[in-house]
Parts: structure tokens; C-alpha cells; sequence
């Protein structure tokens, strides 16, 4: 099921659907197996709704496909980096993540879903508010690593890390400015604590500008640079 450039509603989901009404993701691709929903139905399953994707403009889809390269380049052949595919991410959510970088090999995955991944990365237009919210509790609980937001707006990516799986969230804020480089297990970067509300948030996040360099925790010296993430300013 391709994946568009993220515009559900943020209503929908800020706040989840009652669990009498939520569809599970073993429902969700029953709904596929019985041609209620088309294989190339642009909708994913987030938090147990089924959530339709808008199309994705040009800028977002170069986005996609320099990230897809650059991870791809970081991580070689140590995983597989999946390029919008589904993600089973617990038992209400399925998301199409627009990069993922799993365990394993093409063949580990013939006749399933991943059920986790290393990395996911989201290339974020229209859809900032639904990455940074839903899906950054999604990926939290579900234990990835992970979590990089592409922000095509304010040129920049946010980085999320450490998750709490427990409490739904990442704890920390960290921002770097241009031109300076990411270390994120160093002292360089400048930490503010953030009163994003608990339930919502991951335990550790960080904000890199072009300049900057991300290093991915579960593949260690496999790095990217921000530039390589970010297509050319809008004129």
C-alpha cells in the first residue's frame, strides 16, 4: 500500500478512537484479504483507525527518495532499508513509514511484516503535527530505537531516541543550529527539557540543521549527513 505525504487528521488522532471502535492490525489486513481495502489504498492504520494519506507533492517525494539513498549508503548491507511499506507497530497500528531500516534481509520478509524496525524516518510536510504526535507515540511503544522527523518546512530534522515503550514517549529536547555538527552522546548539543505532555513524547529528542551530521544508535559508525536528508530550499 504506497504511502502519501501524511495529511490525516490530527483530530482523529489526538485523540485515539474509543477501543470498542478501534480496528486491530490483524482486522486491518483482513479488510485487505477480503478487497474492502485495495492493496494500493493509500491508508495506513494508526492507533486502530484507518487513516487515508493525501498524495504526495514532488518535494516531498524527493525527500523520500534522498532519504531512502543516504540511510542506504550509512547502513550497506548490515539491514534492509524499506522504502514506504507497512510496519506492523503493535497491535492497532500499522503506519507506512516513508523509510524504514529493519533487521535482516529481503527474504526474512516473503511472507510478513516487519514487527520492528532500527530506524523510521518520516519525510513531514502537511503532515508535521500527525508525525510528531501520533506517530512518535506509535513508535515509541512499539520500542524503535529510532525516530527521525524530516521537516520539510523548517528545514530541519528532529531526532528522537531512547524509548520508554511503558509511558509512550522519548524524554528529552536537544537542539543543533547550522552549521554545527550533531553529536548526540557528546556535550556539544545544547538539551532544554520540553513540557511536551508525558504521554505523547519520547524520552530523548534532538533537532539537527544542515551542517550537521546523525549518527544511527543501532549501527554504530553508520552516519548521515543532514544536507544528504533535505532537498534544496523552496524559492
Amino acid at each position: 500500500m504506497p504511502s502519501g505525504s501524511r495529511g490525516a487528521s490530527l483530530t482523529a488522532m489526538a485523540h485515539p478512537a474509543p477501543a470498542a471502535s478501534r480496528c486491530t492490525s490483524e482486522e486491518f489486513f483482513e479488510l485487505v484479504a477480503r478487497g474492502v481495502l485495495a492493496p494500493d489504498d493509500r491508508v495506513e492504520l494508526l492507533e486502530g483507525v484507518i487513516v487515508a494519506m493525501a498524495p504526495q507533492n514532488p518535494r516531498h517525494a524527493t525527500g523520500v527518495h534522498m532519504v531512502h539513498d543516504a540511510v542506504s549508503r550509512a547502513v550497506g548491507t548490515r539491514a534492509l532499508v524499506r522504502q514506504q511499506f507497512p510496519l506492523i507497530a503493535g497491535l492497532l497500528s500499522v503506519p507506512e513509514p516513508d523509510v524504514a531500516v529493519v533487521p535482516g534481509s529481503v527474504s526474512d520478509y516473503l511472507d510478513r511484516h516487519p514487527t520492528t524496525a532500527l530506524l523510521v524516518v518520516e519525510v513531514a510536510d502537511s503532515s508535521i503535527v500527525q508525525d510528531r504526535l501520533t506517530k512518535t507515540a506509535i513508535y515509541a511503544a512499539a520500542g524503535v530505537p529510532e525516530y527521525w522527523v524530516v521537516d520539510l518546512v523548517g528545514d530541519r530534522v528532529e531526532v528522537h531516541r531512547s524509548p520508554i515503550p511503558a509511558e509512550r514517549r522519548y524524554a528529552e529536547t536537544s537542539v543543533a543550529l547550522r552549521g554545527g555538527r550533531l553529536d548526540l552522546v557528546g556535550d556539544r548539543v545544547e538539551v532544554h527539557r520540553s513540557p511536551i505532555p508525558a504521554e505523547r513524547r519520547y524520552a530523548e529528542t534532538s533537532v539537527a540543521l544542515r551542517g550537521g551530521r546523525l549518527d544511527l544508535v543501532a549501527l554504530p559508525g553508520a552516519n548521515v549527513a543532514v544536507e544528504d536528508l533535505l532537498p534544496s530550499r523552496e524559492r
